[in-house]
């Protein structure tokens, strides 16, 4: 009887009437216009990327996309085909912790990862098919739930691209890449499909040898709110990787700044997943349901210290991990428009469960030597969230949320005593305050709490795999606070500014332990910070974009080894510059300054700031033929990408030293793509 009952509800979802598109949506995701955000959003941090503003982005890879969020930096440490790190409003974000990204409302962040919490491979990431980015900072939204206090990124694929691509771009360092995409009329909707190729050599003396494979085959019917998508995406990924470098290896002239001192470093990583999307639109309410699986592995081989824990195989370790992901996200939102007062309330579930194989063994040259832990991991988590927004009158609206998570960890490891079971759970409110437009101009007041969720080893290990001593266990759920007052302004024609002010606490930091294969509770921290945003349409040919961030971060505990926060970034700032209908020709250009971040909690190491250039022409032969040359790093800058400190111990040295380890920035390079649209 249920089975029917469902089949009967499914049924019905797909038959529902068709109605149209929300209109500002879909002006976003089809022409990608830089359209007006004021009565729109509920926070100055808050903001919609069109197509348009994405394609204009010159990017050496996929991730770099997220750098189209202001105050937002992508940078790299190892090989093409690991994750990236991320900094945004004080945070180093290690590989995507307290950033949600999701593509097509598929989570990207992966928990009780081998590598780190809330880890975020973007290679996967095809950016001529997103169709736009939204974006929020803050704990101030009850549909974003965990990995999202600091910000998260929400992409979204088209249905329908409005031509199709074929595409072939050769660079230097050995870098290819191939594209063709098409969505053709198929049945009563349209089917699109891309296929991408590439590979890279990057300047190293190893070369990475990355080499990926992507593929993307959507079914769709109907429109952006009124219709229901299917997808299957493939992505495989295979990769040296010249991990960060000791400094006095550099000095002394033992190699050069491409270097590696482990050449057997790298990995290969694959992502295949299957989901579906139901939407319908009508006046009086609106409902959305998506569901997916997701089939991800990672084999990751990395040596940050050498020769100081294993003076004859040195330290090579690696971290496998496989898992299947499901999930289910449902709303329905009602409209009211009662008595003058229009309120929109919505209620929400997500539900998401991963059945996760990883663990940390020693090897040599990619051969396994010794297992440190090997672990299984259940993790489930059911999200619950209402949301009511309210337009009072034509100049203060307000939005009022309340979600609450429940978590459950099951972890059955080689060690019994890291082996059990756990729970958590945490309610978040939140409260925005929206004054105005006067004189096209608003102002925000902003208040909510989110969390992040701990390693589920974490949460559960009570003896260190390493060194076998005792250790504590971390809470699941980690509770942050956030407080912000914000204001977006286009009073002045062509120009759309927005300027906030924030404060963000944690009740406690994340560490990832890469000894132990988990990630752990830090100290508790506290982080101010300001934020400005500019976009200025000067005429129809030149744009230009100006954001800067500042922030200040610090833990909220006494030690006495200090209370800076290692790796949290200071200020930001990018500088763009766009040209377009200048006849056949159109370009870019984009300066971006990462500031500096303290290197040790007392502040007596810092990494130098570095400023790069990136830009792009390119050449229309006819309406479907383009040619266009991209420039990464155009002043040659020997910068680095990433710093850290700490000890290691290179073959020949007597006994571990502190350095500072680096990851360089590429050098010059130039990428020559040839695009033809039919």
């Amino acid at each position: 009887m249920k089975q029917r009952l469902l089949v009967g509800l499914i049924a019905t979802m797909f038959h529902q009437s068709v109605f149209a598109d929300d209109s500002v949506l879909h002006r976003v995701a089809i022409d990608g216009s830089k359209m007006s955000q004021l009565g729109l959003l509920d926070a100055a941090n808050a903001g919609v990327i069109g197509k348009k503003e994405l394609a204009s982005m010159t990017t050496y890879r996929p991730g770099e996309l997220l750098e189209s969020i202001p105050g937002l930096i992508v940078s790299q440490h190892s090989g093409e085909g690991k994750a990236n790190q991320f900094y945004l409003r004080g945070f180093n974000l290690d590989h995507g912790t307290d950033l949600r990204t999701t593509l097509d409302e598929m989570p990207v962040n992966q928990r009780s990862h081998a590598h780190g919490q809330g880890w975020t491979d973007l290679n996967f990431l095809i950016p001529e098919l997103t169709a736009r980015m939204e974006f929020k900072k803050g704990p101030y939204s009850s549909t974003t739930g965990d990995f999202s206090a600091a910000g998260s990124a929400a992409m979204l694929y088209a249905n329908r691209l409005s031509q199709s691509i074929a595409s072939v771009t050769l660079g230097q360092n050995a870098y290819r890449r191939a594209l063709l995409a098409a969505s053709p009329d198929f049945a009563d909707g349209s089917l699109l499909y891309a296929l991408e190729l590439s590979g890279n050599d990057g300047p190293f003396v190893n070369p990475d040898k990355f080499k990926k494979v992507n593929a993307v085959l959507r079914y769709s019917e109907g429109f952006a709110n009124n219709g229901f998508s299917l997808s299957a995406m493939l992505y495989r990924g295979k990769w040296n990787a010249t991990d960060q470098i000791p400094l006095r290896a550099v000095e002394q002239g033992d190699i050069s700044r491409f270097d590696t001192i482990d050449n057997t470093d790298g990995g290969e990583a694959h992502r295949y997943s299957l989901s579906g999307t139901w939407r319908r639109t009508a006046t009086d309410d609106a409902s959305k349901i998506s569901a997916y699986l997701i089939n991800t592995g990672l084999d990751l081989y990395s040596n940050f210290t050498y020769f100081m824990d294993d003076p004859i195989n040195g330290d090579q370790f690696s971290q496998p991990d496989r898992r299947v992901t499901s999930g289910l996200n449902a709303s329905h939102t009602w409209h009211s428009h009662l008595n003058g007062k229009n309120t929109d309330f919505t209620i929400g579930t997500q539900l998401q469960n991963d059945n996760i194989f990883n663990g940390l063994h020693k090897t040599k040259a990619r051969q396994q030597l010794s297992t440190v832990r090997q672990d299984h991991i259940v993790e489930t988590s059911l999200g619950l969230y209402a949301d009511i927004s309210t337009r009072w009158s034509e100049s203060f609206r307000t939005n009022f949320g309340v979600r609450h998570d429940q978590y459950r960890f099951q972890v059955d490891g080689d060690r019994r005593e890291n082996s059990g079971k756990a729970n958590d759970h945490i309610t978040s409110p939140s409260a925005s305050l929206i004054f105005g437009p006067w004189n096209k101009t608003e102002f925000y007041f902003n208040l909510g709490t989110g969390f992040h969720s701990n390693d589920a080893r974490a949460t559960l290990t009570t003896i260190d795999p390493q060194s076998l001593e005792p250790t504590g266990k971390s809470p699941g759920l980690v509770r942050a606070r956030g407080t912000e007052l914000g204001m977006r302004t286009e009073i002045v024609p062509g120009l759309q500014t927005s300027i906030s002010l924030y404060r963000l606490d944690f009740d406690s930091e994340l560490s990832f332990v890469g000894d132990a294969g988990t990630t752990e509770a830090g100290r508790p921290s506290r982080r101010h910070g300001i934020e400005i945003s500019n976009s200025y349409q000067a005429n129809d040919w030149l744009s230009i974009d100006f954001d800067a961030a500042y922030a200040k971060a610090r833990s909220r505990d006494f030690d006495p080894a200090g209370n800076r926060i290692v790796g949290a970034v200071e200020g930001v700032a990018q500088l763009s510059a766009s040209v377009d209908k200048l006849g056949a020709w159109s370009g870019a250009l984009r300066l971006r300054y990462f500031g500096p971040r303290a290197l040790l909690e007392d502040n007596s190491v810092r990494s130098k700031a570095s400023s790069t250039l990136n830009g792009r022409i390119a050449y229309k032969f006819s309406p479907t033929l383009k040619l266009e040359l991209e420039g990464f790093n155009l002043t040659n800058r020997r910068a680095s990408a990433i710093d850290y400190y700490y000890e290691s111990q290179l073959k020949g040295e007597a006994s571990p030293k502190e350095d500072i380890h680096f990851h360089p920035l590429e050098s010059r390079s130039f990428r020559l793509m040839l695009v033809k649209t039919f």
